[in-house]
């Protein structure tokens, strides 16, 4: 009967164990919960005003973080247009360098047209000039061939006179 008692006794404190074990589980966590609870009652108003102010720095420092971001894209979209204008700019410059050779190449197509003409006109006035040079030289002579013709044919009748 001894060794029949003596397993039974070790079998109880076998059961016993697990439930110290259960027992110092539990008592642990009630005490840790006691000593939370008192030590949030225990918080003085510097404390709460600490936690507070953190919480708004954090707060702060994300709407800081989503301005930052705010002006970013804000100065990447100015950039962006910044550049739309410059290219646009850089083309209204083309265009009106394209226009200022072209009035300058029309400008130089009508001096040179202006000094065609002129040497054009100066040309017709100068033959018509020579032509009618040759013309009143041509008169002349035939003049002066009538005039000597007339000369001769006064002085023939006076020869004729003599001679009758």
């Amino acid at each position: 009967m001894c060794s029949n008692r003596k397993l039974e006794l070790e079998r109880i404190l076998k059961m016993r164990k697990p439930a110290r074990k259960a027992l110092i589980i539990v008592v642990g966590i009630v005490l840790m919960h006691i000593a939370g609870c008192q030590e949030a009652q225990t918080e003085t108003p510097g404390t709460k005003k600490d936690r507070l102010i953190a919480a708004q720095n954090i707060e702060l420092k994300k709407q800081v973080a989503q301005r930052d971001k705010q002006i970013e894209d804000l100065k990447a979209r100015q950039g962006k247009q910044i550049e739309g204008l410059n290219e646009q700019h850089a083309k209204q410059l083309k265009q009106e360098q394209k226009k200022v050779e072209d009035c300058q190449r029309q400008a130089q197509g009508c001096q040179e047209q202006l000094g065609k003409k002129m040497d054009e006109t100066v040309g017709e006035v100068l033959t018509s000039a020579l032509e009618e040079g040759a013309k009143i030289r041509e008169e002349n002579e035939a003049l002066k061939a009538q005039i000597a013709e007339l000369k001769t044919k006064l002085n023939q009748p006076g020869e004729a006179e003599k001679k009758e």
